[in-house]
């Protein structure tokens, strides 16, 4: 296999092979700088979100920012962490602790850089619109919800795993709220509302906290009196016997996330969790990337994207990093800053890396309740509240019950449940909406009407229109069967209109033809034959039947059953390809020359 056909890579390639100049290294590295400023707050505040300190959300997106990049199949795509990772990695790390959520990342990276080589990329477009609105506003619910002990200053150990119980203890705790709390998550909410409605050359959430931050201090030197929670009173690193409040001004030192070896125990325990990293992980960053599609008029690769992804998630927990993905809001500003490749986003770690080692003492005064407020709002636009009101107003009411099934599922138990039953539960739905697209109908021979199809007497027509596959074989033949009647000697069963046909409506169509034979009628199958032809060719059919004969095409069947009925044709006997074809054709011939 050539390089060039292995999926990693490719956009960076594309990239290049175009043309890369000066102009578009600056229009990446202004773009960059854009995406880094912006990602820098969000990175802390997911890594706060997931139960991890600030500086393991900024070193997914360093590692992860570049490594994808570098590897994907999407141009302007920017992976780091994201909100819809908070509801999984949270209990996993709740539950493993730190080692164990950054070697179920591991794992997951395996598993994507797997599903990427098979070329399964194609693989998540098949999950259908509900079920992927409903987990994400099931997703954007949870957030929300745990960003309410920091936004309220509640004061509550570790939140329990499940909703409910969740909702149950904050509001227990709802006497604890801190109005200083409050009013510095509502000061982040009207900033981040406000900026962009006044301009959009800078980023909001930059504006936000900077400006929250700075209005802490100002009010705290004027009131000693007023606290509130920061990152540097929450989090704390010992370097060399020194504390230092916050995320420590270091590069992230590389290990393996496992301290005592990887058993077969540990990875079989965490097995279920990496499953569920790389299915969501692998949705949202393709979802990512072909909105980005749409934006630029560009087409990424999908499956070097998930080659990518894995090659991200594999070293960022190398470096401390959790799991990593592609971020919308992210990518969608890279595109809007005028990013021309994945250096764009290489850039975007870099102003990461930078600020750490820089900014580390001024970090460590933003509230934590600033952070919280960034989140929520997050966890709106994540909702996407009016497509799922839209859904629910104009979709048919099985989709609507995929949507709020997978949305309470999502809430009340996990992701992965939610996933895994919306997609069968839409698998169903699909299949029920195709069987009942299949129709039939059947016309006699008789005289006493006079049917679409000229018909010679004696002759019955049982016409199927439509897919005749496992969901839809059954009621298919019921139909004939409830159509039965003996004043006919030659039944035409007609799949010129069949489009496909699998075992199952084989096995099917075989079993009523028997029933005919046993039944004392003679049976023509008029073609076309559905595809795949192949399964006609297998089960030799006219070989088995001895009352069977198969034509070509409707018209071809007409004649043939017309001299079977008048006792023309005393055997029924035929096979694939037809034999008597060629003198039905000629008996078409010699009546249209009539």
């Amino acid at each position: 296999m050539s390089w060039a056909a292995i999926p990693i890579a490719t956009a960076l390639r594309r990239a290049f092979s175009k043309g890369y100049g000066p102009a578009e290294l600056r229009a990446d590295v202004l773009a960059g700088m854009v995406v880094g400023v912006v990602a820098l707050p969000l990175s802390m505040a997911l890594g706060i979100a997931v139960g991890a300190p600030p500086q393991q959300g900024l070193y997914t997106a360093m590692v992860a920012g570049a490594a994808v990049a570098l590897t994907g199949g999407c141009k302007f795509q920017v992976t780091g962490p994201t909100a819809a990772f908070v509801v999984i990695l949270a209990p996993i790390l709740a539950k493993h602790g730190l080692s164990g959520l950054l070697t179920a990342g591991f794992m997951a990276g395996v598993l994507l850089v797997a599903m990427g080589l098979v070329r399964l990329g194609r693989l998540m477009q098949f999950i259908p619109h509900p079920v992927t609105t409903g987990f994400t506003a099931g997703i954007a619910t949870v957030i929300a919800t745990l960003q309410l002990k920091d936004a309220f200053g509640l004061s509550v150990g570790t939140l329990p795993d499940h909703f409910l119980e969740k909702l149950a203890v904050l509001w227990r705790a709802r006497d604890t709220a801190r109005a200083s709390e409050l009013g510095v998550a509502l000061a982040t909410l009207v900033l981040l509302w406000l900026v962009p409605r006044l301009t959009k050359k800078v980023p909001a959430p930059l504006v936000a906290i900077a400006v929250v931050s700075l209005g802490v201090l100002v009010v705290q030197r004027l009131d000693p009196s007023f606290s509130v929670a920061t990152i540097g009173s929450r989090f704390q690193t010992s370097i060399d016997g020194v504390v230092v409040r916050g995320i420590p001004p270091l590069l992230p030192t590389p290990a393996l996330p496992w301290s005592e070896g990887l058993s077969l125990a540990q990875v079989r325990e965490l097995l279920p969790a990496a499953l569920a990293i790389a299915l969501l992980g692998a949705i949202e960053s393709l979802l990512s990337a072909t909105i980005a599609d749409g934006m630029t008029g560009t087409k990424h690769d999908p499956n070097a994207e998930l080659v990518g992804l894995g090659i991200g998630n594999l070293l960022a927990p190398l470096f401390g990093g959790i799991a990593a993905t592609g971020a919308l809001a992210r990518t969608a500003t890279n595109i809007r800053a005028g990013a021309r490749s994945p250096i764009a986003s290489v850039v975007h770690a870099l102003v990461i890396l930078l600020a750490v080692l820089v900014l580390a003492p001024w970090v460590a005064h933003v509230p934590m309740a600033a952070l919280a407020g960034l989140l929520l709002l997050v966890a709106w636009n994540m909702s996407e509240i009016h497509g799922f009101i839209g859904v629910v107003k104009i979709a048919p009411k099985s989709d609507v019950f995929v949507l709020l099934t997978c949305f309470g599922l999502t809430v009340f138990f996990d992701m992965v449940i939610a996933v895994s039953v919306g997609v069968v539960l839409a698998a169903l739905l699909f299949m029920r909406r195709m069987a009942e697209l299949t129709e039939t109908r059947s016309l006699l021979g008789d005289g006493s009407e006079s049917p679409p199809v000229p018909l010679p007497p004696g002759v019955m027509l049982y016409e199927i229109h439509g897919p005749l596959f496992f969901g839809a074989a059954q009621n298919a033949m019921s139909a004939l069967e409830s159509a039965r009647r003996d004043d006919y000697r030659v039944m035409i069963l007609s799949l010129g209109k069949v489009s496909v046909i699998d075992s199952t409506g084989l096995v099917a169509l075989d079993g009523a033809i028997g029933s005919l034979i046993r039944r004392r009628h003679a049976v023509v199958l008029a073609g076309p034959l559905p595809r795949p032809r192949r399964v006609f060719d297998k089960a030799e059919l006219a070989k088995k039947h001895s009352g069977l004969l198969i034509a070509e095409s409707l018209d071809a069947a007409i004649v043939l059953a017309g001299e079977v009925a008048a006792g023309q044709r005393t055997s029924a006997r035929s096979s694939w390809p037809p034999h008597p074809a060629p003198s039905a054709d000629r008996k078409l011939e010699e009546r249209s020359a009539t």
